[in-house]
């Protein structure tokens, strides 16, 4: 596949996740120093200086948690949520595949997928690319989260739907940000690499198209105001020519201004015979609304909810007075029982550059993730986190749901989890548990109570998910012992 200036494909197995991203110009930054990671006690100063209130909640960009997910989830993960599928027409038979070649693909692409590393479809892919393939096109509504081959799924539907023998774009892919619209170009232009006359264009920013030129390529993948421009301000396309439309991340789309407006005046544009396809990690009813605008007579999968086990979990809470009692609570712990890997989650950027601070002051090999850091940096700190060069990972709500780290023993709670409300944020609690008991492993999840409203969120916890979660004096020794065997 030819692409217009695609970066460089990234070779598979380079050393570590930060090398994933290198071809990538993730920030506009001049600063040579600005994707260096800053040390703990360099976080714990810029906990009190930096531009954003550090006191405020930290909480992850939606586009930036997709991109580090994207990234991080090299290879598929095998999903064992199960699939709902939902018709229209209940009769209509709905095909599933074993193998890529019941799709009956061209020989090049299924050259393409089996070089990718695809040996046999995941569990989206088995549904999805019979409907994505089928004639006539049908359109779709899937969520599925990064990891699932969702992408690979898409961006195979939208290879074989290319006519190479006309010299216009057929496919348009929307990605909310540049950064993402470059990892799908990415899977597109390793699926179609042996196939030559299949051309690929960005639209992102950067690129241009001289005034009164028309685009030749087959596929355009970029973000929703530079497809707009092109393609109704410019005429740089014909957008009724279009017989595919992906529009991907559409949660992530939702939440960055102005696009869901952007998104639906395409749409205005596009044939009403073209096949409408719409992805989304998440299904709450907005979008839910955006995708029923945007898809009409869809065949919808959903994944059923998946309740992840908290059996093999141990869970304590701990009283205490103030911050300084939670850390004497941390110390105690670390000087009696054996700590594999640790992640600890606070609520705000300065909690946890305080607590970088005093743990690398007391000789704790410590990394430390938060919202002020660059995906660059984020990905760094990560690597040397899954290498063991630092045993603690102190962190806000800006770690990625893709990561799993084997050794990890503990997880600490600095800050429960709550709402804007105040309340308990149950998902976020399991979200953050869930990083420890991971492959069958037992694993312990402390939680640190320095208030009324803390206790009340553990108490409401406990009776959410029907596990106890046990008192643990922090000062006594026999105690702390129990819970590490």
């Amino acid at each position: 596949m030819a692409t217009e200036n695609a970066s460089p494909n990234l070779k598979e197995g380079e050393a570590g996740l930060s090398n994933m991203v290198k071809t990538l110009v993730l920030e506009n930054n001049t600063n040579p120093s600005a994707n260096k990671i800053p040390s703990a006690d360099e976080a714990s100063d810029m906990s009190v200086t930096g531009s954003i209130d550090p006191s405020e909640p930290d909480d992850a960009k939606p586009a930036e948690t997709s991109l580090l997910a994207k990234i991080i989830r090299k290879g598929l993960i095998e999903s064992k949520q199960d699939l709902d599928v939902l018709r229209n027409d209940p009769n209509s038979p709905l095909f599933s595949v074993k193998t890529f070649e019941a799709l009956h693909l061209k020989p090049e692409l299924l050259k393409g997928v089996y070089a990718m590393g695809f040996n046999a479809p995941s569990k989206i892919q088995e549904t999805a690319l019979p409907t994505l393939l089928a004639d006539p096109p049908q359109n779709m509504i899937a969520q599925s989260q990064s990891g699932t081959g969702k992408t690979a799924a898409f961006v195979l539907a939208m290879l074989s739907r290319v006519d190479t023998s006309k010299p216009y774009p057929q496919v348009l892919c929307l990605s909310p940000t540049y950064e993402l619209a470059i990892q799908t170009g990415e899977v597109a232009a390793k699926m179609a690499q042996f196939c030559p006359d299949i051309l690929l264009r960005f639209a992102v920013r950067g690129e241009e198209v001289p005034r009164g030129e028309k685009i030749k390529e087959h596929i355009i993948i970029g973000t929703p105001g530079k497809i707009l421009d092109w393609g109704l301000k410019y005429k740089h396309f014909d957008m009724k020519k279009v017989t595919v439309f992906v529009l991907d991340e559409a949660d992530v789309m939702i939440a960055t201004q102005g696009h869901q407006d952007q998104c639906i005046r395409i749409h205005k544009q596009l044939s009403p015979r073209c096949q409408m396809m719409f992805f989304s990690a998440t299904y709450d009813k907005e979008v839910m609304e955006f995708a029923e605008y945007i898809v009409p007579n869809p065949i919808v999968i959903r994944l059923l909810r998946e309740q992840e086990s908290l059996d093999n979990i141990k869970q304590f809470y701990v009283k205490c007075r103030n911050l300084d009692d939670k850390y004497q609570a941390i110390s105690n712990i670390y000087g009696v029982i054996t700590v594999g890997q640790a992640i600890i989650f606070c609520h705000t950027r300065k909690t946890a550059g305080w607590l970088a601070g005093k743990m690398s002051t007391d000789g704790h090999a410590v990394g430390i993730l938060s919202g002020d850091l660059t995906v660059e940096q984020r990905l760094a700190v990560l690597d040397r986190f899954r290498a063991g060069l630092e045993k603690v990972l102190i962190t806000t709500n800006v770690l990625s749901r893709g990561i799993d780290v084997e050794q990890v023993t503990i997880v600490v709670n600095f800050d429960l989890p709550m709402n804007q409300r105040q309340e308990a944020d149950y998902e976020t609690y399991l979200h953050r548990i869930g990083r420890t008991g991971r492959f069958g492993k037992n694993g312990i999840a402390i939680n640190l109570i320095s208030s009324d409203n803390d206790m009340n969120i553990c108490n409401a916890i406990e009776k959410h998910f029907g596990k106890p979660i046990l008192l643990l004096d922090a000062d006594n020794v026999d105690e702390i012992e129990k819970i590490g065997t």
